[in-house]
């Protein structure tokens, strides 16, 4: 009789169900950029009820104001995925962008965003 091997189950994760997540859309509604930092709206507590699971998650760190790319790292999704998750959810009124550097930022400005982005990254 002939043993059969059992079949082998991935390592890593497919990047199917991320993008399952947004419905295979990869262009987010808003653009946003890596480092905006991304606050959660005041009062959306009571519409947050109504969010999927991942979406009431981002909704939930966004209270803290991380940058996009945070939010994919804790997230555990890919950058891409988060980006459109979180222009859904400005577009729906729950976070709102932070303003992030202009041309004419100083340099104090510049070194204020890339510490708290680093921080935060770091605290993952």
């Amino acid at each position: 009789m002939e043993s059969r091997k059992p079949e082998s189950v991935p390592d890593q994760p497919s990047l199917v169900r991320p993008y399952s997540l947004t419905s295979g859309r990869t262009n987010p509604a808003v653009e946003l950029a890596l480092e905006a930092l991304i606050q959660a709206i005041p009062g959306t507590d009571d519409r947050a009820r109504d969010l999927d699971n991942i979406n009431a998650t981002i909704l939930e760190l966004c209270k803290e104001s991380p940058s996009v790319a945070e939010i994919a790292a804790r997230v555990g999704v890919p950058i891409g995925v988060a980006r459109v998750l979180v222009a859904d959810l400005v577009e729906a009124g729950h976070v709102q962008i932070l303003a992030t550097l202009k041309d004419d930022s100083s340099d104090a400005e510049r070194r204020e965003l890339i510490e708290r982005v680093l921080s935060g990254l770091r605290e993952l």
